[in-house]
């Protein structure tokens, strides 16, 4: 292999180490787009599989080996039939010429602080007039099954657009607002339910969708209710209402400069608030 190495001249070095990182890219760029959906718990079951193979020979576990090579024989196909959301995802991308496209950049402190303000003082709006609405803020799990559900929109947060965004009269109020970064992604977009029995019969479609869509991902959903006007987020598959601009505020600067807090919704205490557990 050395003496291969050594024997290449220098164009075809060069040619060499761009087909590794034209490669590299596209795997990077493969995993991106399948980071934070249900397709990664799924692939790394495959990949324990597949080590568990060579390990169970090698341990002399006959009937498990055996049974782990006749597996591998459809794991293919089944892979196929598992990953044909995101391969239909992929093969889209590709052909609009998006594969190569930026990835998401993370916010820096003062962006986020000021996506962090303009998101309660919109929330604060729709809270005064009683308009139903529910916010989702993308963290480290994507959130681009979900975003495919709605319109998509890519437009600069504020204020006023989120705000006219939930008006009944528009054609985009009924459903969830995903923001991604500092854009709006989409809109109108539908969110899996919460199933649990348990849930109070209070809480309406809103507050279902918003414990779903956190019971599934890393997202930190904000819930405004039509009837009453008030606010509640949800996080972790956790829920706490009644919350006014500024505990809404510390809430949401807490949650989006960390990493997920197992609890963090139980440890916080607000006034008047109301925790479910």
């Amino acid at each position: 292999m050395l003496s291969q190495v050594t024997g290449l001249s220098l164009l075809e070095l060069c040619l060499a180490v761009v087909d590794v990182a034209i490669v590299a890219y596209v795997l990077y760029r493969l995993m991106s787009i399948i980071r934070g959906t249900r397709a990664v718990q799924l692939l790394k079951g495959v990949l324990v599989l597949v080590v568990a193979t060579p390990v169970s020979g090698w341990l002399r576990l006959y009937t498990i080996h055996w049974l782990l090579e006749k597996f591998q024989l459809w794991l293919i196909v089944a892979m196929l039939v598992v990953f044909q959301p995101e391969l239909r995802r992929v093969l889209e991308q590709l052909g609009r010429g998006k594969l190569f496209a930026r990835p998401l950049a993370f916010l820096g402190e003062e962006e986020m602080a000021q996506l962090v303000s303009t998101v309660v003082k919109a929330v604060d709006n729709l809270s005064r007039s009683k308009t139903g609405a529910i916010i989702v803020l993308e963290r480290e799990i994507g959130l681009k099954d979900v975003i495919e559900t709605g319109t998509k929109i890519d437009g600069v947060v504020s204020p006023e657009f989120l705000v006219n965004i939930f008006v009944p009269t528009t054609p985009l109020h009924d459903g969830a607002v995903i923001i991604r970064g500092d854009r709006v992604a989409a809109a109108s977009c539908f969110l899996p339910l919460a199933q649990a029995a348990e849930l109070s019969r209070e809480l309406g479609t809103r507050h279902r969708a918003a414990l779903g869509i956190t019971e599934e991902s890393d997202a930190v959903a904000i819930v405004v209710s039509e009837e009453t006007g008030a606010i509640s987020l949800a996080c972790g598959g956790k829920l706490i209402r009644h919350l006014d601009a500024r505990s809404l505020e510390e809430m949401l600067t807490s949650l989006l400069h960390s990493t997920p807090v197992s609890g963090f919704l139980l440890q916080y205490r607000t006034p008047g608030s109301r925790r479910r557990q």
